[in-house]
Order: C-alpha cells, then structure tokens, then sequence
C-alpha cells in the first residue's frame, strides 16, 4: 500500500469514553456495504467519470504538449477558484510550489494560482509580470464564475495594452466545458472570440472532485510532475472498492464510517493535520472537498486543516483543553533520517544534548506520533495516515482516498456529495450586489 491508516487511537476500546463507539462504527460499517456497492455499479455503468479517470491515459500527451509550451514562459499564471484552483495548487506543491523559503526559489517557469480575488494584489500583478514573457490559463467549469471571468477581462486588457493583442493564442488559454444548446459559457466564448484555445472539461465532473482531470494534471505537468504516477496511485486507492472488498478493508470507507459514527455522537468538527510543507495545499484542498460535500440539509462536519508541528503552538491547546468535539486525522511522511545532522557540540551549547547526532527529520517524526499520542492519551480520537514515500503515486493514492471518504461519508449522512446549492445561491446574490439590484 501507498499509505496505511490506523484508526485504533480513535476507539472507545483503545482510549476510553472520549472514543468513537466500536459497536456503533461497525454498524455504520455495514451500512456502508451498499454505498461501496452503489460505487461499483457506477464504475460498470460508467456513471461517475471520476471513477474511471485513474486508468484513463489517451488524454496525458496532448496535455503534456500544451504543459511544454506553457513552461517556457517565465510565468504561468492560473486564474480560477475553488476546485478550478485547488487540486493543481495540491499537485504542484509537491514540486516546490508554494512551499516556505523555497518556492520563490523555484526554477521557472514561476506558477501563481490567482484563487482568491483581491483588486491590489491583481492590479499589481499584471504591473509587475512581464506579459511578453507570461502566459495565463482561465479555468472554470461552468464558464460562469463571476471571479475568474473578471480576472481573465482584466488580463485580456493587460495583454492589449503591452502591444500583446495580437497573439492572445500565445498567452491565454481556458479550460471550461464544452459548449451546450441553451446553456451560456461566458469563459469560452469570451476566449474564443478573441482565437484563444480552450480545452474541454469534463461536464461529467465538478470542480472539487476534478484534480485528477486536466484541471489538476495541468499545472502539475507544467510544474514537472508524472501525471501517469499521479493517476497510478489513483488507481491503487481505488482497488479495493473496485475488487469487493468488505468496507472494514476498503481505507476510505472504514474513514467515512469513522466520520458519520463521530457525528452521531456528537463531534461536529474534522481536524486534517499533516506534518509535511508539501501537503499543506492538500489539506486546503481537503477542505473545500469535505464542506462544500457534506454540509447540506444540516448536516456535516466542519473541516479544519492543520500543519504539524507548526500548529502544535497555535491549536494543540485547545484541541486538548477545549471542547471535546473533534475528531482528528494526523497524516505523516517517512521524516526521520531526512535533514540536516545536529552536531552534538552545539546541540549541548545550546542545553539540549539529546538532539546531538538526530537529524530535523527526527523531531518531526518525533514530534507527529508525540501529537497523536497525546490526544489519545487524553481521550480525543485521533486516526492516523502515513506516507512511506511522498512522491506522485503516494500524493495521487492520497487524493483519491478522501474523494472516495467524502462520497461514502455523504452516503451514510444521507446527502448528495456532488451539489453545493448554498454556493449557487451565494453566486447569484454576489451578481445581484455588483449590479445595484
């Protein structure tokens, strides 16, 4: 396996009355049988295009033609929110991107994922990028998101105004899905209208549920990655639904019991803390996938990411001394051994000699299993994710898993994990606003 997943520091029989029920988890795990089933069929029925993304691979050349073309640019710049944003932001770290004190250290092409709209940082963006030398990718499913096609006009003037109008299919293309009868892409036809290329998203497929499509395989092709290996882990995830495995063997649906089980008895909060840089993204990812999935007809759980050991300092407090109303998910890397060596000289100097001859690795993975054992300990359930190896397969295998999480664990709340009604209305609203309505 790519991963392995532990669940007995989150049982009432391993850490007392703050635990999560045995009995009641191994009943949400029989119910769950009939979701894996329903995942099955749809797999058969091809019903649910993700579920048939990780073996695609006819589609990974012409990608990685448009990935080449885009990483001889000194920047790429993605504009898109959301699932549009997310998932290349997760993939892409995993080369650098994005990381503290060494992303900006990156070789080109730089990548910028413009996800959250702000006027000052945009306006200075485009005045400080050099347009002869950047290119831009618009993503946007629906081709309608307010945000991103007002970054995209705005890039369009930005563009005409350096003496760039000319050869806007050499700086900005978009990727939304194909045109429909009686259904309006603003996006498309805006970037067609003006001969750029626009490449095809699957209708088939939200946003959120979309990093293993074009929309996360992209930037993770211009940044360097294996979209192959990425789509391989995928796969590997996805076997064990896929083979019938009964929902106690099946990773994701042993996590999605454990969660519907903590929200019937009352622990209303999902705290995801990893304890690598690199996975920082992911755990952002995680939660757009999880709130916009789950929180519906008042139900869910609210999602918190968190990064290890950092937020030892800011949240750990409260996790142990406040409400006991979380359920948490440490997820490691194989750190120990990695880093640089302590010399044992300074290490005594500075009063701690203990740290002579370990390496940084060493205390973070110290550090990881002290935190899961602490909330343990203390009675907060805590389960475990750890990463032998965090590479494309591992990071694809990772993504995966908790898309497959979300989705059963809407199945045994009752909700649909493919809608987000609430967003849709906040969507019109926003344009009701900016119009004087």
């Amino acid at each position: 396996m790519l991963y392995v997943q532990s669940v007995e520091g989150a049982l009432r029989s391993k850490i007392g009355t703050g635990g999560i029920s045995d009995d009641a988890l191994g009943a949400a795990l029989a119910r769950a049988e009939e979701a894996l089933g329903d995942l099955r069929t749809a797999y058969e029925k091809r019903t649910l295009p993700l579920l048939r993304l990780p073996e695609k691979s006819d589609d990974l050349s012409s990608l990685a033609e448009v990935a080449k073309k885009l990483a001889q640019a000194s920047d790429v710049v993605f504009l898109g929110t959301g699932g549009s944003s997310l998932g290349g932001q997760a993939l892409a770290q995993l080369a650098d991107h994005g990381v503290p004190g060494l992303g900006v250290l990156r070789k080109a092409p730089r990548l910028h994922f413009l996800d959250n709209l702000d006027p000052l940082t945009f306006e200075a963006m485009l005045v400080r990028l050099d347009l002869k030398t950047a290119r831009f990718v618009a993503i946007s499913k629906s081709g309608g998101t307010a945000e991103t096609l007002m970054q995209t006009i705005a890039v369009i003037a930005a563009l005409k105004a350096a003496g760039r109008g000319g050869k806007f299919a050499d700086h900005l293309i978009g990727l939304s899905e194909p045109a429909r009868s009686g259904r309006r892409n603003g996006l498309r036809e805006l970037l067609e209208s003006i001969g750029s290329p626009v490449l095809d998203h699957d209708p088939g497929i939200g946003g959120r549920y979309s990093v293993l499509s074009n929309v996360g395989l992209l930037p993770a092709l211009v940044a360097g990655l294996d979209g192959k290996a990425i789509r391989a882990g995928a796969r590997e995830a996805l076997a064990p639904v896929l083979a019938g495995r009964p929902a106690g063997e099946v990773p994701p649906a042993l996590g999605a019991a454990l969660s519907a089980t903590a929200a019937a008895e009352g622990k209303t909060i999902r705290v995801l803390m990893a304890y690598a840089d690199r996975l920082e993204r992911f755990t952002r990812w995680w939660m757009q996938l999880w709130a916009e999935s789950l929180g519906k007809e008042g139900k869910g759980a609210t999602p918190i990411a968190a990064l290890g050991p950092v937020d030892q300092h800011s949240q750990l407090q409260l996790w142990l001394g406040g409400r006991p109303d979380k359920l948490f998910t440490v997820l490691t890397t194989a750190t120990a051994g990695l880093g640089p060596r302590i010399d044992a000289s300074l290490a005594k100097g500075g009063g701690e000699p203990e740290f002579g001859g370990k390496t940084v690795g060493d205390l973070v993975a110290a550090e990881a299993r002290a935190t899961a054992a602490m909330l343990a300990n203390n009675g907060r359930p805590v389960r475990t994710i750890h990463l032998e190896r965090l590479d494309e397969r591992s990071l694809g295998a990772l993504l995966m898993h908790f898309m497959l999480e979300t989705i059963l664990a809407a199945r045994l709340l009752g909700v649909d994990p493919f809608d987000q009604p609430a967003v849709e209305e906040g969507k019109i609203l926003a344009k009701k606003h900016l119009s004087g309505a």
